[in-house]
């Protein structure tokens, strides 16, 4: 895990993690503070991307080319009858709702092949892949629109 001080304005900063020591990850390691007031936030190169800042980094966030950002659904805690569910029981959720999206990707051409989803869509998930994304204490995921299984109408 490392911590990351600095960027007046955070919400301009897009990271992209490829591998546990990427050279993108390092290089922005080893960028300063340009002033002491600034926001923090920390980056684990290994498994997530942990934003931890207050505003509105999450509205301002659009995914690029064919990823879309998701939230998952909450998970069921309790049945129908009342009883507490534990949290090994209740299960992964596979169902999801779009927050944003990217402009799509792009064929031989160079043209932008629109996205079939959009922001508010619900949405099925693969069981495992993406990439985790918490910001401000919520998690979210980033996938390829090819891999969303289908959208709910």
């Amino acid at each position: 895990m490392y911590l990351v001080t600095g960027f007046k304005r955070l919400h301009q900063l897009v990271v992209s993690v490829y591998a546990a020591e990427s050279a993108a990850a390092q290089a922005l390691l080893s960028k300063k503070s340009p002033t002491s007031s600034a926001s923090s936030f920390r980056i684990d190169c290994t498994s997530s991307v942990s934003l931890a800042v207050a505003g509105d980094l999450l509205k301002s966030f659009k995914p690029l080319h064919d990823r879309v950002l998701v939230e998952r659904v909450a998970a069921e805690t309790k049945t129908k009858g009342g009883i507490m569910l534990p949290e090994k029981s209740q299960g992964k959720v596979l169902e999801a709702t779009v927050i944003s999206v990217g402009p799509g990707a792009r064929n031989e051409k160079g043209e932008v092949i629109p996205m079939s989803v959009k922001a508010g869509d619900h949405v099925l998930l693969p069981e495992y892949g993406g990439t985790k994304v918490v910001v401000e204490e919520k998690e979210y995921t980033i996938f390829r629109e090819q891999d969303l299984l289908g959208v709910f109408h």
